[in-house]
């Protein structure tokens, strides 16, 4: 029972205390190492930056698993208190809805603001319904990003499972586009990603069905743009009926959306992440006398 009181308990400090100070954040370490990487490799040529790249990416993920080993060195108490503490590092459900429910403002300036903290794509030229769409799309995407996946990975391989997914979703959240710059550099990051995200991306498509499963289904097999991410997009644009677009990646067709359907997203992530916590929860429930 140890793994579900583990997982009890990083639920909790999530939903009640948030995110670990920025020094303390496993996540913010991965960053600075891959960033120290990033800033002292020159670029050479194709088959160099790919080589330095994976080496710099490894070089990550066996810190992240270094550091999910390490609970296992310390005596009783300290190991169940560490093992909650870098659980909850790996996952963020608070912090992804507080930081979505920033967009939700009149002033449009502030909203781009507030939408440019979560979305990668240049907001300064976007008007109000791209700004919508952008904030639900980052929700969406994010569901598998941010929750399930890391606890998919935790209800499999344990701590290593989480914390070493969150390694290589920083990486590729940080070298993993194709640009001249990380074309070859972040290659090996953004291919493993789309590797751990396969199932993770899928899953949380089922976990929209009991809302409406027939548009669900819909939506999702035109979901043909990306190999993941756009999947959980498709069901949330399905949920609300509205259209969520990247222009040039991908478009999902409904009606524009408004400011009010950011409120409305929420609401339908909060139910979805419900039912991932039940399911974690009840499925550690049943490993635990397996185990036993």
């Amino acid at each position: 029972m140890e793994y579900l009181g583990i997982f009890i308990l990083a639920i909790v400090w999530d939903l009640t205390l948030g995110e670990p100070p920025v020094l303390l954040h496993p996540t913010v370490w991965f960053g600075r190492l891959i960033g120290f990487f990033d800033k002292h490799y020159k670029r050479r040529s194709p088959a160099l930056d790919f080589v330095a790249g994976t080496f710099a990416s490894l070089f990550v993920i066996a810190v992240a698993f270094a550091l999910s080993r390490l609970p296992g060195f310390l005596p009783k108490w300290l190991c169940f208190a560490l093992s909650v503490y870098l659980l909850k590092s790996s996952f963020a459900i608070k912090s992804l809805a507080q930081h979505v429910r920033n967009t939700i403002r009149e002033d449009i300036e502030e909203q781009r603001k507030y939408v440019s903290w979560i979305v990668s794509r240049e907001v300064s030229k976007l008007d109000r319904a791209h700004l919508n769409s952008a904030a639900i799309e980052s929700l969406a995407e994010n569901i598998t990003d941010s929750v399930v996946a890391p606890l998919f990975y935790y209800l499999i391989f344990g701590l290593s499972g989480a914390l070493i997914y969150r390694a290589v979703n920083t990486l590729d959240a940080m070298i993993g586009y194709k640009n001249e710059r990380y074309l070859y550099f972040g290659r090996f990051a953004a291919r493993l990603d789309d590797l751990l995200n396969f199932i993770p991306a899928r899953i949380t498509v089922l976990l929209f069905l009991p809302f409406n499963p027939g548009k669900v289904i819909q939506y999702w097999r035109k979901a043909r743009f990306k190999l993941n991410s756009d999947k959980p997009i498709a069901a949330m644009s399905a949920i609300l009926g509205v259209w969520l677009e990247k222009k040039g990646v991908y478009r999902f067709e409904g009606k524009e959306p408004r400011l009010e359907d950011i409120g409305k997203a929420l609401r339908v992530y909060w139910a979805v992440v419900e039912e991932w916590i039940a399911f974690v929860f009840v499925s550690e429930i049943v490993k635990s006398f397996f185990v036993q």
